[in-house]
């Protein structure tokens, strides 16, 4: 590599122009990006593309995104330095030593001035947005309309309207040393600079929010994707949708039980206790609000038909433990078979891949659902009651074997509640060997479960049962 500093410096400048594209990038991160460009050096662009990527990108769809960012800043025309800019505006070697030595001098007097990094602009902009925070200010913009205002406050954190009092000190110095009409013209010159950082941070503010879009529609759309159709890439990223609604709906159960530990406000109480003060209620009387967590009953089909959905729906129910008082969960194809400590002493991973393995059940057989409902009634029936949800997961399709229907009934008679969660649409349920419309019959709810959005909305639906 002919000069290291050059390809220090052109590095750099990618890695910040990365950052402004939306990629985190730690310390560690950056010089492990320059190691790898010096292990390739900069002959083979794609090579550098690479390198820089194994480092810099942590989810595959993040690539395109990355690519974009690589090939738009080696594509342009070279970067002028601050120095360049101003010698092609026909200033002086002499002028500009100057301007850097009157620049340098309050970098050392003001570290935290705001001039040096808006006029040099590129990495020094790009450092100078992360050092400010650009990230977490720029947090509560939702919408285009919102733009100008979070705009406004990001220049004036970055201290725009600070350089223009730079700049007012700046060019008294310059008039002691060049005279005033150059003097206004150089510090002309570094308020087009200072304006053009401006606009730069405009730009950066607009893409941010263009981009939180774009990944807010390929959220939506991905929790809309059927789980049968997710590559695995895809799978990561829904199984950390999932991850992310277990623990909102973990904030908003301990909501619910600290405002009921404080009960409603008893209005009747409180008039009585009233008439001691003259009719004024100085002290509020509350009623006690008892809700009693639900208990839930899994029985999860993981025959290969139903094993996608099945690995989304058992993870959830993991992961939500303590949305219910006590839970157990079955998986079943022909046999029925308990996973409750297998899950309780294993990680989730752990147990899904001994549950699909077939070390709790056969999982070579074809599906029978008269079998394992039968299975359960006699095993499980008895430990049913009024506070138990039971939720069944399978599509229903019994290979034309006894459904074994009527056990439905038993089972709904002790519950507070049976929910059957279908991975099929309700269309197909009337074709073939499909019993879902003797099932759905029996059940207090039925739901198509086929993406994470449809998981959400049962999930949400289980809670309420109580």
């Amino acid at each position: 590599m002919a000069d290291v500093r050059a390809a220090l410096r052109v590095t750099d400048e990618l890695l910040w122009v990365l950052r402004r594209a939306g990629f985190a990038l730690a310390t560690s991160q950056a010089i492990d990006a320059v190691r790898a460009v010096r292990a390739v050096g900069f002959e083979s662009h794609d090579l550098v593309r690479d390198a820089i990527a194994s480092v810099v990108v942590k989810r595959a769809r993040d690539r395109a995104r990355f690519d974009d960012a690589f090939d738009a800043f080696f594509s342009r025309e070279p970067r002028r330095t601050l120095w360049e800019r101003l010698a092609a505006d026909g200033f002086t070697d002499a002028e500009i030593e100057t301007v850097r030595e009157l620049l340098d001098a309050f970098a050392t007097a003001s570290p935290d001035g705001a001039l040096g990094p808006l006029v040099h602009r590129g990495a020094e902009l790009d450092r100078l947005l992360q050092l400010a925070g650009s990230a977490q200010m720029l947090d509560g913009m939702q919408s285009t309309l919102q733009a100008g205002f979070y705009t406004h406050r990001l220049l004036e954190h970055v201290g725009t309207w600070r350089a223009q009092d730079e700049l007012a000190s700046l060019r008294t110095r310059l008039a002691d040393a060049m005279g005033d009409t150059r003097a206004d013209e150089l510090v002309a010159a570094l308020k087009r600079e200072v304006q053009r950082a401006a606009d730069d941070v405009r730009s950066f503010v607009q893409g941010t929010l263009a981009r939180r879009d774009a990944d807010a529609a390929r959220g939506d759309d991905l929790l809309g994707t059927p789980f049968t159709s997710l590559d695995e890439a895809e799978v990561l990223e829904v199984r950390h949708a999932v991850r992310v609604f277990v623990q909102r709906l973990r904030g908003g159960e301990r909501v619910r039980r600290r405002r009921a530990r404080k009960g409603r406000i008893d209005a009747h109480a409180t008039l009585r206790r009233a008439m001691h003060t003259g009719g004024v209620p100085f002290v509020l009387a509350r009623r006690a609000r008892r809700r009693d967590k639900p208990r839930l009953v899994l029985l999860c089909d993981v025959s290969d038909s139903v094993r996608s959905v099945a690995r989304f729906l058992l993870e959830l129910t993991y992961a939500a433990q303590e949305l219910f008082d006590r839970t157990r969960s079955f998986v079943f194809v022909s046999d029925l078979g308990e996973t409750t400590q297998l899950f309780a002493e294993q990680p989730i991973e752990t147990a899904l891949a001994r549950a699909y393995a077939g070390g709790v059940v056969p999982v070579t057989h074809n599906s029978n659902y008269g079998r394992m409902l039968h299975s359960f009634e006699e095993r499980v029936l008895v430990d049913i009651d009024r506070r138990t949800t039971v939720v069944i997961l399978g599509d229903g399709r019994t290979n034309y074997q006894d459904d074994a229907a009527d056990v439905l009934d038993a089972i709904r008679a002790r519950a507070r509640a049976v929910v059957w969660l279908c991975p099929e649409p309700r269309a197909a349920w009337a074709t073939g060997d499909s019993a879902m419309p003797r099932y759905a019959a029996k059940c207090t709810r039925v739901l198509e479960v086929r993406c994470a959005r449809d998981l959400e909305t049962a999930a949400r639906l289980l809670l309420t049962l109580r």
